[in-house]
Parts: structure tokens; C-alpha cells; sequence
């Protein structure tokens, strides 16, 4: 209470010296707030005006090589450990005896030995022998490069794991192919072959085009066995007899030709390639038909058809003009792939 009355009993101008000094804090305290404020403003605009010169550092990067030479020692010692007794010895007396005993029978030792593990693996290894893994021999080879599975078609041979059949259904290819001696029912039978062959571990598609296009589906599908059934009952079914094709569902509209059914191929990133046609290519860029030009094929097989991993184009050809035969096949070299005319 006297400190309240004595605050009370204060005379105007001591309440005044407390107000300015208040004040006088407050400012004091806020200008200085301003000034580290304009400080900072300043240096970070600085910095955008006088950057910091580039300072390059070399580090030296330090790796150590695998010890191929300790790992191959200690593999050949783990495979020295393994026991591999044998038992030839027969059964003998060394007093005499009015008779002989018998040999004893040969018992599968194999079935009383401890289980040697080298001998598992060579099993399954020789089991995987030809195919990358794929189980099988014989035309299921893989490549010289040990990778993709190995076919043949029309005589081509090639190795893959994504396969890409394209067929120029044209009423001129069919009449071509049949004078040489391949009718439709041959090429869907060679087909039909080629799918049932894949492995599981394969991919394939399957595109018929006249001007518009026609695809099994839209991208490269397993080759599983619902799979392959389903792809050899749309070649018996769907396959296209008439030489021409109208835009429908099943049948996309395509104006920029054998371009458009190329651009779809990229997109479903094949590695091979299997094209059927006579090399006569046109398209309706303008609304007109014309004939399409090589570096427009070109293009596309050195640009995105390659993919990330490649892509070769093979192509089985009917009654080829000699100037397309000649484009054609340097364009089809340029991929790593062949080229074979049948008459």
C-alpha cells in the first residue's frame, strides 16, 4: 500500500521523466532492430552482386579391387571339404573253408554316401545348358551373347526376348507372296509355330496393316499359355483375307502408313523384329497417296524404335523393286538385321 500511494502521490513531471524514458527504450530498442535489419538486407543482396569466386576441389577417390585371386582360393578349398568316400573292398577270411563265400552284391552307394552339392549344380547347370536360363535345348538356344531366346523364322534366325511380328496384309503382298509359293495359310502357319516355341519368359506381339493397322494387342504381352492360345486363336479368326481394312474398333485409323504402325512398334519397345511386305510403302500425309520416304523409315529405326536396349528389323520380302530393295536393306543393316526376298 505506501508503494502504491507513494506511485499515486508522484508529481506530473516525474511521471513525464518515466514516459520519455520509456520511450526513449522503445525507440532505441526499434531502430536498432531497423539497422541489423538493413545490415542483413545488405549482405544478401551483396551476395547476388559479388558471388564467391568458384573454389574446385580434386578428391582422390580411393576404391579397392575385388580379391577375385583370395575368393577363387577359398572356393576351392570350400569344394576340397566335401568327402567323397568310396567302398570297393570285398568281404574276405583268411581261414580256409571247405567253400567260397560270394561276392557281395552291388549296392547303390550313391544312396549311403553323404550328398555332394557339386554334383546338384552340375545338374541343374547342364539342365540350363543353351538357354539362358529357360530350361530346354535345341531351338530354344540363346544368342552368341548368352542373353534372349533364340528363333527362326522364314529362315532368319535371331535371338530375343521381346518379339514383334509385323505383316503387310495389302491384297499386292498376298498376291506376290502367293505367286512365290507362301499362300496366307504359310505365313499364318510359320506364325502359329514361332509363338507355340517361345519361352515363358518371352514377349511378343503381333501387328497386321494394310494402310490402317490391326494389333493383336496394344502392347508386347507374356508368353504364357493363356496367352498364346489366345494369340493363335486370333490368327485363325482375325486374321485380315481381304487385302484392305476399315477403321473400326479392332482396326485403327493410320494416314501416315507403315510411319504409324513403327511409331506404335516404339512404343512397345521390342529387341526383333519380323516385317512381311513387298517394300512398297505409301502413306496419305496431305490426303493424297504417296509414296513414303526412305529417310522417314530411316529416322525411325535409328531413333526410337532402338529403345534402350536395340532393336533389329528383320524383313521377308515378296517381288521387291530393285531400287526399294536397296534402300530398304541399308536401312535394315543399319539395325543389325537381315534381309531375304522369297520368289
Amino acid at each position: 500500500m505506501p508503494a502504491i500511494e507513494t506511485l499515486l502521490g508522484e508529481s506530473t513531471q516525474a511521471r513525464k521523466r518515466r514516459r520519455r524514458l520509456l520511450l526513449a527504450i522503445l525507440v532505441g530498442v526499434l531502430a536498432l532492430h531497423i539497422a541489423g535489419g538493413i545490415v542483413a538486407g545488405v549482405l544478401v543482396v551483396a551476395k547476388y552482386f559479388f558471388p564467391p569466386p568458384a573454389n574446385f576441389e580434386v578428391k582422390k577417390d580411393i576404391r579397392l579391387p575385388a580379391k577375385q585371386r583370395e575368393h577363387k582360393m577359398n572356393m576351392a578349398a570350400f569344394d576340397a571339404m566335401t568327402p567323397k568316400p568310396t567302398f570297393n573292398d570285398k568281404l574276405q577270411s583268411l581261414r580256409p573253408a571247405t567253400f567260397a563265400l560270394p561276392d557281395l552284391p552291388k549296392m547303390p552307394m550313391d544312396q549311403m554316401l553323404p550328398l555332394d552339392p557339386s554334383e546338384i549344380v552340375s545338374d541343374q547347370v547342364s539342365s540350363l545348358v543353351g538357354t539362358a536360363g529357360l530350361g530346354g535345348g535345341g531351338e530354344g538356344a540363346a544368342g552368341a551373347d548368352g542373353l534372349g531366346f533364340g528363333m527362326s523364322f522364314f529362315g532368319i534366325p535371331s535371338a530375343g526376348k521381346r518379339i514383334l511380328l509385323l505383316f503387310d496384309v495389302s491384297s499386292s503382298v498376298v498376291n506376290k507372296a502367293s505367286a512365290a509359293g507362301v499362300p496366307l495359310s504359310k505365313i499364318q502357319d510359320e506364325t502359329s509355330e514361332l509363338i507355340r516355341k517361345l519361352p515363358i519368359s518371352a514377349r511378343f506381339g503381333i501387328i497386321q496393316f494394310t494402310q490402317n493397322y490391326k494389333p493383336f494387342q496394344k502392347e508386347l504381352v507374356p508368353a504364357t499359355d493363356q496367352n498364346r492360345a489366345d494369340a493363335l486363336e486370333w490368327i485363325q479368326s482375325e486374321w485380315i483375307e481381304a487385302g484392305t481394312m476399315t477403321a473400326s474398333s479392332k482396326v485403327a485409323s493410320n494416314p501416315r502408313g507403315l510411319v504409324g504402325v513403327l511409331e506404335l512398334a516404339a512404343k512397345m519397345q521390342p529387341d526383333v523384329i519380323y516385317l512381311i511386305s513387298d517394300a512398297s510403302f505409301q502413306w496419305k500425309p496431305s490426303g493424297t497417296i504417296e509414296n513414303i520416304p526412305w529417310k522417314e523409315i530411316s529416322k525411325l529405326t535409328k531413333g526410337s524404335l532402338q529403345g534402350p536396349e536395340g532393336c533389329k528389323l528383320h524383313f521377308i520380302g515378296f517381288e521387291m523393286k530393285p531400287d526399294d530393295k536397296r534402300e530398304l536393306g541399308s536401312i535394315i543393316r543399319q539395325t543389325g538385321g537381315k534381309i531375304r526376298e522369297i520368289k
